[in-house]
């Protein structure tokens, strides 16, 4: 059975960092590669990170948080990361991870959440200002 579970929300104040965690079970982080996608209410889930299933390329389509997010895994341990810096109000939202069904990695899959599958529930990230 496969389990994805993120971790690592809260409520934060504007300019502070916070590190998510995703955690899988029955499925190996290196087996795919794998993202970070977010949503808020009314929208659709935008893409904000991918990394190949080496955990080598990387890729952050959304330019609102270019150079201030950063993805990694540690397969080791079965977990995905995404550390986030500066954050800002415009941050707030639900953040999910999930695996590249194709079995490739495609810097365009990282915009459209149709590619991927196993999806955690989510995790809530608040920035006050």
């Amino acid at each position: 059975q496969v389990q994805v579970m993120e971790s690592g929300g809260g409520v934060v104040q504007a300019g502070s960092s916070l590190r998510l965690s995703c955690t899988t079970s029955g499925i190996r982080p290196d087996w795919y590669s794998m993202a970070w996608f977010r949503q808020t209410p009314g929208k659709e889930r935008e893409g904000v990170a991918c990394i190949d299933w080496k955990g080598i390329d990387t890729y952050y389509p959304a330019d609102s948080v270019a150079g201030r997010i950063t993805i990694s895994k540690d397969s080791a341990k079965n977990t995905l990361y995404l550390q986030m810096n500066n954050l800002k109000t415009e941050d707030t939202a639900m953040y999910y991870c999930a695996t590249d069904l194709s079995g490739g990695f495609y810097h365009y899959h990282c915009k459209d959440q149709s590619h991927y599958g196993h999806w955690g529930q989510g995790i809530q990230v608040g920035v006050a200002p």
